[in-house]
């Protein structure tokens, strides 16, 4: 493919905002598509990022645009992946270009980035409840504006999105929920038959005469009334029933249209111009693909969902990482011991590859369970599987087990019931930013009566961490570990750690550094670099952070006037506040200055960025240790 050159474009280069769009001819609107797929392939190719999901939504963007009149009209999207062309149309087109980089814009809706961003999500099934609160506003402020809710088929495995329909039907509210069906898991993919009745449903003659057949039994003594309507509901539903899926949104109180060909964009606009003349709870069902356009991207939808810089004319990456990542390590270790246990079972919430699952997805299928995007149905599930002696795996990104806060107390550690968190993506992730950091499970698990929370130093320890943990029987336990690549170390056969016993990696005799995680590698580099102007460090890697090493912190406490804690964590009620908290329970004065993440949300950027701004990098713990040594200060 050549270099896309927007200024040679026949529609996009004058596309700044909707309003600009709304002024072409609706038939331009497949022109428009053309070149929107292709600017939008062209810039990531460049430098990487979500693809697949915001190539299946153009023709949908398009139209909400073409149709709603936004940023007054409300479009509500969910988690953001698809909000990419979203992006374009409102004021980003250039912005697009530093998309999820340092400084540049988010690759998520973000609500302080655009009023267009009606509603910030990186998590799923949150826009049919956040669409009902905007309507909810609307009504009592007695404006007149519409809202639409763009939710996936995937998002629509989360319970939430469910509780949210069923609200919105009890209330009878003007919400437009669009169904952007991508994997066929719905309904079949009927053209001719599926598009003639939805023409019918949304026909304005149609509904003048649904209405008039309401209106007219109103006239009727209630007894045949009741009955003459109760037989057009029937005879309406009977053919919905037989033609179409939507029955289960009916039953919750939606009128439901579709499935609709969602890449057909003339007549997704003549639909939502139909529908934007109705009212009350609306449900439309697209089919899209993911991934639509290039041949790489519809063939590997799940492969094109996330890429790094990629050559735009095959979607090959660039560059492949000589190390593997931690993963990896993880997958392939929890196969191996599968391989030997038949009662380890590993569970996911609908990232298989993103958690290394896929791994125990092809060697062991019959052990392996993706539960959707349900992270506290994954967790119950796995609750119910050790309470008949099985090892349940629970392996989920840190930031989404956020969601299943209750279940992990309620069903896993209540019950003192052996489940094993895996928690991916550990510590500051990089290009998701805010709504994926896992910088608060270190905080949210320590404080669970018997919950056991381990973060390996290294690739080898991973592995050691997660044979110790399948092990462990008398309650949950938890391992956690970064995104990114290991360090390249040897790896040997698994072995068992005790549990609460740290690992001291050099002796010192000035000052404590106590870390955890993948900021051991960073302390001891900083070690090295405080060795060559004279300054002993005792570098201890803490393994642990839930028990906490007695003996060790006995020990430091009693050696070193000043310690360091140092977390890839938020410092509110993490490793470092489990350390100050042990000091002061047992009448210690130590100066502890307790080193992460502070206490704010942290936008996106490379980790390695992030880490330095942060002074979490070896130069950043060097220069920190130094001050504190220095001076007494009270936080990083």
């Amino acid at each position: 493919m050549n270099e896309f050159d927007i200024s040679q474009t026949r529609f996009l280069k004058d596309i700044n905002y909707p309003v600009d769009l709304r002024k072409l001819n609706l038939m331009d609107l497949r022109g428009l598509a053309d070149e929107v797929r292709e600017y939008l392939i062209d810039t990531i190719s460049k430098i990487g990022g979500h693809l697949g999901a915001s190539l299946g939504v153009c023709e949908l963007t398009l139209a909400l645009h073409y149709v709603f009149n936004t940023p007054e009209d409300k479009i509500v999207w969910d988690v953001g992946h698809q909000g990419y062309i979203h992006k374009i149309l409102t004021g980003r087109k250039e912005a697009l270009k530093k998309i999820r980089q340092k400084d540049g814009i988010s690759g998520f809706l973000k609500r302080s980035e655009s009023e267009y961003d009606v509603f910030g999500a990186g998590h799923a099934s949150t826009s049919i409840s956040a669409a009902l609160g905007i309507a909810t506003a609307r009504d009592f402020l007695k404006k007149n504006y519409k809202v639409i809710a763009v939710i996936g088929d995937g998002s629509m495995t989360g319970g939430m999105a469910y509780e949210a329909m069923n609200n919105i039907g009890l209330l009878k509210k003007d919400i437009i929920v669009v169904l952007n069906d991508n994997k066929m898991s719905i309904a079949p993919n009927v053209w001719s038959i599926q598009n003639y009745f939805n023409d019918l449903m949304t026909n304005d003659t149609y509904n003048k005469f649904r209405s008039k057949v309401w209106e007219l039994t109103e006239v009727l003594d209630k007894k045949h009334s009741d009955r003459l309507r109760r037989v057009a509901a029937r005879i309406e539903g009977g053919l919905k029933g037989v033609i179409t899926p939507g029955m289960l949104f009916e039953s919750l109180g939606f009128r439901y249209f579709g499935p609709v060909n969602g890449h057909n964009v003339v007549n997704l606009v003549k639909t939502f111009e139909e529908l934007s003349k109705m009212s009350g709870p609306l449900l439309l069902h697209i089919i899209t693909e993911k991934g639509k356009g290039p041949s790489y991207a519809e063939s590997h939808p799940q492969k094109i969902h996330a890429l790094n810089p990629f050559d735009k004319s095959t979607g090959i990456e660039f560059k492949k990482p000589s190390l593997p990542t931690f993963t990896k390590i993880f997958g392939e270790a929890l196969v191996e011991l599968a391989k030997e246990d038949n009662k380890i079972v590993a569970v996911n919430a609908a990232m298989p590859d993103g958690t290394g699952l896929n791994y125990m997805q092809k060697e062991i299928p019959d052990r392996y369970f993706d539960v959707g995007i349900a992270e506290q149905h994954a967790v119950t599930f796995c609750a119910g599987l050790a309470t008949e002696g099985f090892t349940p795996v629970a392996a989920i990104y840190s930031t989404f087990l956020q969601r299943a806060f209750d279940q992990i107390i309620h069903d896993s550690a209540l019950q003192k019931l052996p489940v094993v968190f895996v928690l991916d993506r550990g510590g500051l992730v990089g290009a998701d930013g805010a709504t994926h950091h896992g910088v608060f499970d270190l905080t949210y698990l320590r404080l669970v009566p018997g919950m056991v929370i381990m973060s390996p130093k290294d690739e080898s320890e991973l592995r050691d961490m997660l044979f110790t943990a399948t092990r462990y029987k008398r309650g949950p336990i938890a391992l956690r570990y970064p995104r990114g690549n290991v360090f390249g170390v040897e790896l040997g056969k698994m072995k068992q750690i005790e549990i609460g016993k740290s690992e001291t990696l050099k002796t010192g005799n000035d000052i404590a550094v106590l870390a955890v995680g993948n900021m051991v590698h960073n302390a001891r580099t900083a070690a090295n670099l405080l060795e060559s102007e004279g300054i002993s460090a005792e570098i201890v890697n803490a393994r642990f952070v839930k028990p906490l090493d007695r003996e060790m912190l006995f020990d430091i406490l009693g050696r070193f006037s000043k310690i360091i804690t140092v977390e890839d964590n938020t410092i509110v009620g993490g490793f470092g506040s489990a350390v100050s908290e042990f000091a002061v329970q047992h009448g210690y004065k130590n100066d502890i200055l307790i080193h992460g993440v502070p206490d704010r949300f942290i936008d996106h950027g490379k980790p390695e960025e992030l880490h330095k701004d942060l002074r979490l990098d070896a130069e950043g713990i060097f220069s920190i240790a130094k001050e504190f040594i220095s001076k007494k200060i009270l936080h990083a």
